[in-house]
Order: structure tokens, then C-alpha cells, then sequence
């Protein structure tokens, strides 16, 4: 007697997993419109956020200035991005054997949890507790710092700005330069306050001020057994990592303890190390305006008896498969974290970074935070306010070095929200003004009625405040009055039709001068 037959159901392909919902820094507490009243009421926040990103754009345009070919740089380096993103996958495989030929492991994380247990093993097993942190946006975006906290290790930043933002328990508010909402006197302030055995009579000077971090750290610097890092760039064909910084502390965590952890989301690998000469032109001169970064690190592996003998690299994704596989979203993957379009956006000069909520703030932060962490995972999710964050006006774009077009992936994202919203007053109030434009005797009529409106305006002509649910619009604009006379009426008058009239005839009379006729 045969078997009964059985189907197999090979099932669909699953949408690729974000970030976990609560997990990291990828979702702030409230809407990007609440977070940025508050922010937007601090003048001194605005001061110090006009003062430093008026700076160091004018820094970027002077040395972009200089060279002829800096838009076939940005063609370079767009294209070179949107040849990894097609071979990402074997990219970072050949990657993985070339880490492990030097000397290295490669460990895997799916998301921000699996990547902060990853490390946190891998502490514990140097048997210290205590670490040393370069610089590095990937571990920010998966809370690594409070989740070694709750497992008993403290890790200190090196770099001087995560320093005095971790210092004063605040949070990065810029991707380059995470204390510009500070100033010096505020800096003083907290190193006195925090900092043991600094010298009461500091003063504001930068140089003091650094002299006074440089103090601190330098002890930690020759003690310290574990260190851990992000990576600007990972290059598959070498194996080798590279990170870029203006202070050289990052250098003193890579070389000097005995184990290196390197934390890098899986954009970040190159194809082939010759792309580093793109790469290093444009990220120094779109980031601080610098023609070169004044310390650039490069290690493969491991070497005998020269700088760390362990060498650990985990491979994040947290949420970068599923906008890869986002056909127009995987362009926010091309992103080098230079910061070049939070220094020339209106809205993040006046807002500052905390308004965002997320890890990366300003235009790509608006862009590509939603990819890794969704804004539609729960209700009123605060991701969903965040491609409204702009106003579209493309300067991010013209700014970006591999140039994204930001602001067209915001306004896909807009229509993505405006999909998953499902029926929304706004989409009321839009098929309502549909069905009406498509009748021209109701929109005639239409016009009228709004015309009795000019009653309740205000002297001015305008409306100041609209009643719901149009109150959001006038909550930060002006409405004009309608006209006393729509255009449709004048043109349907007589002095419509007489005024039209003779435009056409003055329009088709002819010049005596031959050289004025047309050919």
C-alpha cells in the first residue's frame, strides 16, 4: 500500500526583520513635532547650533572649492556605494575570510540584542570590567554602553565630545560633533563637576579644556585591557578596517589594549582597498572641513607582538537587510556619516538633534531611521513624524557626498506612512475635495460658499486660527481669505473675456523691423 501523498508548503519570502521595537536608540519617547517645540524654546541651544554649523559648512565649502574634480568624486563615490549594495552579500563573505586569514573572528549579529550579548561575552571573558570606547555611531544606535552598565562593565568614551556628553548623562545630538548643543562654559562646568581632581581654577579655553580630558584619560589609555570600536570602512578584498578621527584617542584605544572589538553595521564594507582613495578625499572635506583626516587607522587582523592580540569584528545588521531590500530606501545605506546635511539643514539648525529621537538625527537620520526601526511598528509611532522633519528645500542633497537624494526618499517615505495610515481625516478631506473638483457645477458652487468666509477673517484679510480639524495648519501659518472674486468667475465675466481678448490680439501684431520677425 503506497503512502498517502503530502504537499510541501515552500512558504513566501519573509520581509527581512528591523530593529526590534524598544531596543537601542532608533525610536524616541514622542513626536518629532512635541520633542522640537521644547527644543526650539532653548536659545541657547540655537546660538550654539547656529554658531557650529555656520562654521563648518563654510569650512566644507571653502576645501570642496579647491578641487576641480570634486563632483566626479561624489560620482566615484555614489557609484561605488551602489556596486556594494548589489553585492553586499558576498561582499561581506569575503570579507569574513579575510578577517579570519589575519588572525581575527568574525561574529554575526541580526540585530542591536544579539550584538551587545556578543560583546558583553566576549568582556567577560578577558575577565575585565572595564572598556575603552572609540567613537562610534553603531554602538549608540544599540545601546551598548547601558547594556554593559547593567552587566557590571563600565565603558568610558574616548572621544572628547562623547565624553562630555556621556560625562554630563545627555545624549549625542549631532553625528560628527555629538556636544555642539554645548558650549565652552557649560563644558567647564561639567568637567568640574565630574571630572575627580580637576583643577578648580579651570577655565573655558579649549586648549585647557582638553588638557584637562587628555589628564583624565591617559591613565585609563595605559591600563585598560579591552577596547572597542566602530569602523568607518571595512575593506572586503584586505580584510582590513579603518577607523578616521581629529584627536587621535581613538588610535590610543586600537593599539593599545589587548583585545580590539569592532562594532560595524554591514554598509560599511568597501569592495576593494583602492576605494579608500575616494573616500578619504570626501569624507574629511563633507565632515569637518578638512582637506585630510588628521588621524587615519588602518589594521588587518592580528600582528605578533604590535597592538591588540585579539581581535574580534561583529557584523551588525539591526534592520540594514530590510532597507536593502527596499528597493528606493537602500540608497540611505550609501551613507558615510559625515554629517554634511545636518550642517546645512534649516530644520536641524534650529531643532537640534535631540528633536529626532534616534541615534542619527537631521535629513538622512529622518530618512534612515525609519528604514532600520519602521515607523509604523504600534500606534502613533514617533518614527512616523520623522520624513516630515524637513522642508524638502535640497540642500541635504546637493550637501550629501555620494550624493542621496534625501529628499525624495523622504517623500517616499511620506507616501509609505500615508499607505499604512488607512483612513485618516486627511484622506477624507482629500477624496471630499476629489469628488467635488470632479462636478464643476459643485465646485462652482463650492467657490461661492468658501466666498462668504471673508466675513469671519480677520482685519489683515487672513485666518489666524482654523477650527478642527484644520487647526494644525493654522497652528504655524497664516491662512489668506478668499477673494471677493474667484478667477473662474472674473473669466467667465465680460471684463474676463474683454481683458483676454486683448492679450491675443496684442500678442499676434507684428514689428515693421524685419530683424524682430520670426524665421
Amino acid at each position: 500500500m503506497s503512502a498517502p501523498s503530502r504537499s510541501t508548503f515552500l512558504g513566501m519570502p519573509a520581509v527581512p526583520p528591523r530593529s526590534p521595537y524598544g531596543t537601542g536608540h532608533l525610536r524616541g519617547e514622542r513626536a518629532f513635532p512635541q520633542a522640537a517645540h521644547d527644543e526650539l524654546a532653548n536659545p541657547q541651544l540655537r546660538r550654539n547650533l547656529g554658531k557650529a554649523t555656520h562654521t563648518i559648512r563654510a569650512k566644507r565649502l571653502a576645501v570642496t572649492g579647491e578641487l576641480p574634480d570634486w563632483e566626479q568624486l561624489r560620482d566615484a563615490g555614489s557609484a561605488i556605494k551602489a556596486d556594494t549594495m548589489n553585492r553586499l552579500p558576498e561582499l561581506l563573505e569575503e570579507l569574513e575570510r579575510k578577517v579570519t586569514e589575519h588572525g581575527g573572528t568574525v561574529h554575526w549579529a541580526r540585530d542591536g540584542v544579539e550584538a551587545n550579548e556578543i560583546v558583553t561575552r566576549l568582556v567577560q571573558e578577558t575577565g575585565s570590567d572595564e572598556v575603552l570606547k572609540v567613537k562610534s555611531m553603531a554602538t549608540q544606535e544599540i545601546g551598548l554602553n547601558e547594556h554593559l552598565a547593567e552587566q557590571g562593565i563600565a565603558a568610558l568614551e574616548t572621544d572628547l565630545a562623547e565624553l562630555i556628553v556621556q560625562l554630563a548623562d545627555d545624549r549625542p545630538s549631532h553625528i560628527l560633533v555629538p556636544a555642539i548643543h554645548r558650549n565652552r562654559e557649560e563644558i567647564r562646568e561639567i568637567f568640574l563637576s565630574r571630572i575627580p581632581g580637576v583643577d578648580p581654577e579651570l577655565d573655558a579655553e579649549p586648549a585647557q579644556l582638553a588638557a584637562a580630558a587628555r589628564l583624565f584619560l591617559r591613565e585609563k589609555f595605559m591600563t585598560a585591557k579591552v577596547a572597542v570600536s566602530g569602523a568607518n570602512f571595512g575593506i572586503a578584498e584586505t580584510g582590513t578596517l579603518s577607523v578616521v578621527e581629529s584627536e587621535g584617542n581613538g588610535r590610543m584605544c586600537l593599539t593599545l589594549p589587548e583585545t580590539l572589538i569592532t562594532v560595524m553595521g554591514i554598509e560599511k564594507v568597501l569592495p576593494r582597498f583602492q576605494d579608500l582613495e575616494v573616500f578619504l578625499q570626501l569624507l574629511p572635506r563633507s565632515s569637518t572641513g578638512e582637506r585630510m583626516n588628521p588621524y587615519t587607522s588602518l589594521w588587518t587582523g592580528v600582528t605578533p607582538g604590535d597592538g591588540p592580540q585579539r581581535f574580534h569584528l561583529v557584523l551588525l545588521d539591526n534592520g540594514r537587510t530590510a532597507a536593502l531590500a527596499d528597493r528606493i530606501g537602500r540608497a540611505a545605506l550609501h551613507c558615510i556619516r559625515c554629517s554634511a546635511c545636518l550642517n546645512v539643514c534649516p530644520v536641524y539648525e534650529r531643532t537640534g538633534g535631540h528633536a529626532y529621537g534616534s541615534t542619527y538625527p537631521g535629513p538622512i537620520g529622518a530618512v534612515l531611521t525609519p528604514q532600520l526601526a519602521g515607523m509604523d511598528e504600534a500606534k502613533d509611532d514617533p518614527n512616523s513624524s520623522l520624513p516630515y522633519a524637513s522642508s524638502l528645500c535640497g540642500a541635504c542633497f546637493d550637501a550629501c557626498p555620494v550624493k542621496i537624494d534625501i529628499p525624495s526618499l523622504l517623500v517616499e517615505l511620506r507616501h509609505q506612512h500615508t499607505e499604512q495610515a488607512g483612513t485618516t481625516p486627511e484622506k477624507l478631506a482629500m477624496k471630499a475635495a476629489a469628488a467635488v473638483m470632479k462636478r464643476p457645477g459643485l465646485y462652482t458652487a463650492a467657490q461661492r460658499a468658501a466666498g462668504l468666509g471673508r466675513a469671519l477673517a480677520g482685519r489683515d484679510g487672513t485666518f489666524h486660527r482654523l477650527p478642527p480639524p484644520f487647526d494644525g495648519w493654522s497652528d504655524s501659518r497664516d491662512t489668506p481669505a478668499p477673494p471677493r472674486q474667484s478667477f473662474r468667475s472674473w473669466f467667465a465675466s465680460a471684463e474676463g473675456a474683454a481683458t483676454m481678448r486683448a492679450a491675443a490680439e496684442s500678442g499676434s501684431g507684428h514689428t515693421d523691423d524685419p530683424q524682430q520677425e520670426a524665421p
